[in-house]
């Protein structure tokens, strides 16, 4: 098959690009390469994919562009005539979009818009796009589960998030379009993003500075190593949406549809401890941390749970990563990366 992923320089993007090259679907990758974070890193995803792309004979094409030009999106779809879409390009942040709304219209908003307007027109198959844990917002029933309503988002970016899934089903319903939704919980690994807290307290741990514990540390997350999440992602593709027969317009389910529309959380369904989490990365480390607890930051969700019963009975999705495990991988990738540079200075200079 031949599959556009969106946001391929990043994080999610880069991975999903990967597993499909070698497993042999033509490739297009599209990314604006915003300068978010460091765009160097970003071009170091995209080398080692042009690096698969001429080692293995992949057939895999990149399009540097942003998704809010319309007319730069339906030329792709037009010229490359894509099987399926798996859209991961957005403003991605959770508390940048308290300084910058607008980038989150433009991104998620417009962004998503023509994506949808091309994939419509142009016939394509299925459309498996990203949202996000945080669409949860102020709900505290654990574990959530996509069959609960999430009409109170804490910030901008979980409320564009969720006006996406709203946007696909009305494709989904006037078009005929399959479109399923992934909500992401806590991904972290190799090539992830510095802006993340694995990232920044492994830098931080390495220079000897103290990181910072927001709610003092009382933070559980559902932590998903990138592998697990590929793998979900690859199965959602592989699964097109179908319309529930049995949906009932009397109790509507928020999770399914009379339309093809799906919508699947996708984490380990095993939180742990910010605290645990950091003691993880202490014992790979070998150091330990100068902890400085902080209150809860606007906009911060205490506890996510990821209830994955659907997505598991929908593509035989089975989280296999733990924490000690993944954390481990993602230490011997980073120290790799920047050379064991303790002080990580060459992330700097990247």
């Amino acid at each position: 098959m031949k599959v556009l992923v969106t946001g391929s320089a990043g994080f999610i993007g880069y991975h999903v690009a990967r597993r499909l090259m070698e497993r042999g679907d033509s490739v297009v990758g599209f990314d604006a390469i915003n300068d978010y974070y460091n765009p160097a890193l970003k071009h170091a995803r995209l080398v080692q994919l042009e690096t698969l792309g001429q080692t293995q004979g992949a057939n895999y094409t990149f399009i540097h562009a942003d998704l809010a030009d319309q007319s730069t999106v339906d030329t792709a779809f037009a010229t490359q005539k894509f099987d399926r879409v798996i859209h991961l390009a957005a403003q991605a942040g959770v508390r940048y979009s308290l300084e910058n709304p607008r980038a989150y219209v433009t991104s998620n908003l417009v962004g998503f818009t023509n994506i949808l307007e091309a994939c419509r027109h142009s016939g394509v198959g299925h459309l498996t796009y990203a949202s996000t844990s945080s669409v949860y917002g102020a709900n505290t029933k654990m574990p959530f589960s996509e069959h609960d309503a999430v009409n109170h988002p804490l910030q901008f970016y979980a409320a564009t998030k969720r006006a996406n899934e709203l946007m696909a089903h009305s494709y989904a319903h006037l078009y005929g379009l399959p479109t399923t939704g992934l909500r992401f919980f806590t991904v972290y690994g190799p090539w992830g993003r510095p802006d993340m807290a694995l990232y920044t307290f492994t830098r931080k741990i390495l220079a000897g500075e103290p990181i910072d514990l927001f709610n003092h540390g009382n933070h559980s997350r559902d932590f998903t190593y990138i592998d697990d999440i590929v793998e979900g992602v690859i199965r959602a593709s592989d699964s097109p949406a179908t319309a529930n027969t049995e949906w009932d317009p009397q109790a509507p389910d928020p999770a399914t549809s009379n339309a093809p529309f799906a919508i699947y959380n996708i984490g380990n369904s095993a939180p742990v401890k910010l605290t645990d989490y950091i003691c993880a990365l202490e014992a790979a480390l070998g150091r330990v941390a100068i902890r400085r607890l902080l209150p809860l930051q606007p906009g911060d969700v205490p506890d996510t749970f990821s209830d994955t019963t659907e997505l598991t009975r929908a593509t035989g999705y089975a989280p296999a990563t733990s924490v000690h495990e993944g954390v481990r991988k993602f230490v011997k990738w980073y120290l790799d990366f920047y050379h064991g540079d303790a002080a990580g200075t060459r992330e700097e200079a990247l």
